[in-house]
């Protein structure tokens, strides 16, 4: 019987997942490198606190909420022709917002850009599953992909620091528009056309429901990481998850669903989805704490302390390039479960950290957590996008990246609702004589706002209290985060120990 031996990419596929690569670091950057840019944009557009939350928010929100939808259409539409107008309304939007003359200018161009960054990323993860058939190389290609995405998060603050220090704040926007000329310069030479003919038409009720359910819970997360728990939060997300139960339900009742359920029955991807969404969970939750250590105990300033996070990208990046070269020898289960254990061994270290000393070890256990995170990271989206046919892989990229999402969501909420409690039960056991302020009981930052208030004494006191207060916290949430990634590098060699090396299939 003649075996017809599977394509392997060439010269101009690995140009074109570098075309691909820049538009998903430009999507990681744009999450964060507005951080920075809040105090000067403040001062010159002089937005409400609630203005000021929502041109925070509503990029990111507007990416998750709408990453099912963008990645469907993909696959019906074309998913390079969809990266395309994605990319050029990005680089409209970027100037725009530049721009903006008002809070609500750039409030608006800022939901702009989050539509438009929901077609980026699917659309590029969908077109690695076109571009590399062989799955050993699609491995390799989606760990560069992973890795682009860990240097964006990273160079977001560092860009944004040194172009306020030079331009004005609108100039962190403009990082993206020389970007997308090139994506659409070089595109249509370097990148193939693929869509599924025999998709039917878009449900317009279902896009609307998915939006509802992942915009509802991803609120409601952020609700309870600000707020801890509440009616306000809890009924968000309620809503979000009896919508998202709808949607469902009625996906299965279509001919041409948005999301084909029938992917979940593959026990490689909706394994993967779950182990991802989990895994994402430890890998988002910690950083709430570690920055906060950093500027607020060690007291480093922003930019000193992105650069003390380098690290811990430095690790992620180590760990996603290392992974396909392990994978190709070893199940990718049981090298997803190896990294979660010293992911779970870098936290463990975090319980060494004290409030008077601990940067070396702070940034060393970072750096291990990165290290054991990206394998799980590069080859749990590989594990999904592989086990799902050619035609979805839009739909696939889709569920990956709103896996993401979510997780990152459920971290911020659950660990922060967790960390922050323990701030607040340890302070108010040990809150000094004669001050009794809210705010101080309410985050390590109020604290060192109100310590700045009170005479030398009493703020000095308030100061070693709440720091103590906060590294209790960070110790608890690094103890559960790594209990989480325990157990989960047991699902993960249980739950795919069938997948072969270097063949994403079992």
């Amino acid at each position: 019987m003649t075996t017809i031996a599977t394509p392997r990419a060439g010269k101009k596929e690995w140009t074109g997942l570098a075309v691909l690569a820049m538009p998903t670091l430009l999507v990681a950057m744009d999450m964060t490198v507005l951080h920075l840019a809040v105090p000067s944009l403040s001062a010159d557009l002089q937005p409400s606190t609630a203005q000021l939350l929502w041109i925070m928010d509503i990029y990111g929100f507007l990416v998750a909420g709408l990453l099912i939808t963008m990645g469907t259409l993909g696959d019906r539409v074309g998913r390079r022709k969809l990266l395309l107008a994605g990319a050029a309304a990005f680089g409209v939007a970027s100037v725009l917002a530049a721009l903006s003359s008002s809070a609500e200018m750039l409030i608006a161009t800022r939901a702009l850009l989050g539509i438009a960054g929901a077609t980026l990323m699917p659309s590029t993860l969908s077109l690695i599953r076109t571009m590399f058939h062989d799955a050993s190389q699609r491995t390799v290609a989606i760990s560069v992909w992973m890795t682009a995405f860990a240097v964006g998060g990273a160079l977001g603050p560092l860009l944004g620091g040194f172009l306020l220090n030079h331009f004005w704040w609108g100039s962190a926007f403009l990082v993206g528009v020389p970007v997308m000329a090139i994506l659409l310069v070089l595109g249509p030479v370097l990148l193939p056309e693929h869509r599924d003919r025999e998709a039917g038409r878009l449900d317009l009720a279902s896009v609307a429901l998915s939006l509802m359910a992942v915009l509802s819970v991803v609120y409601g997360l952020k609700l309870t990481a600000e707020h801890g728990f509440g009616w306000s939060p809890v009924a968000f997300v309620v809503s979000g998850l009896a919508s998202g139960l709808v949607f469902i339900r009625r996906q299965g009742k279509l001919a041409d669903p948005l999301l084909d359920l029938k992917l979940f029955r593959e026990r490689t991807f909706s394994a993967s989805a779950a182990l991802l969404t989990v895994g994402i969970l430890v890998m988002a939750g910690s950083p709430l704490f570690t920055l906060q250590y950093l500027q607020l105990v060690n007291g480093l300033s922003p930019l000193q302390a992105g650069l003390w996070s380098l690290p811990n990208a430095a690790g992620l990046m180590v760990g996603a390039m290392t992974a396909p070269a392990l994978a190709a020898r070893l199940r990718p289960g049981f090298v997803i479960a190896a990294g979660l254990l010293l992911a779970a061994a870098g936290l463990g270290m975090l319980l060494l950290v004290s409030a008077t000393a601990g940067l070396g070890i702070l940034v060393a256990a970072s750096a291990v957590m990165g290290l054991g995170l990206g394998p799980m990271a590069a080859l749990g989206t590989d594990l999904i996008v592989g086990a799902a046919p050619p035609e979805r892989a839009g739909a696939a990229s889709a569920i990956s990246e709103t896996s993401t999402e979510l997780g990152a969501g459920l971290g911020i909420a659950v660990l922060g609702s967790i960390g922050f409690a323990v701030y607040r039960g340890q302070i108010a056991d040990t809150m000094p004589v004669g001050v009794d302020d809210e705010a101080a009981r309410e985050s390590l930052g109020g604290a060192v706002a109100v310590a700045g208030e009170l005479s030398g004494e009493a703020g000095a006191a308030l100061l070693t209290v709440a720091r103590e207060a906060f590294v209790q916290g960070l110790h608890t949430t690094a103890a559960v985060g790594a209990a989480v990634a325990v157990a989960l590098a047991v699902l993960a060699a249980t739950l795919l120990r069938n997948v072969r090396p270097g063949s994403g299939e079992h």
